[in-house]
């Protein structure tokens, strides 16, 4: 029993190393309101990321147009 000690310890402390990790990680990827659009590529059009929007009635709505905003939610105007 007393050889388990040191072998549950190390156990913990991993766990321990592994979630601060993982929390660490998922602080760095939140997701930034103020997009701006990618830059033009050689074709002069623009690319948007494929982010969605959940509007009030439950649907998404994606990005569009030269600046990247998303689209209006059904029904809103």
């Amino acid at each position: 029993m007393i050889k388990l000690v040191p072998v549950f310890l190390a156990v913990a402390i991993l766990a321990v190393i592994v979630a601060a990790v993982m929390l660490s990680r998922s602080a760095d990827t939140e997701t930034d309101t103020n997009i701006t659009p990618l830059p033009p590529v050689d074709d002069g059009q623009v690319y948007c990321t494929q982010d969605a929007k959940m509007c009030p009635d439950g649907s998404y709505v994606g990005r569009t147009g030269p600046k990247c905003e998303f689209s209006p939610c059904p029904g809103i105007k």
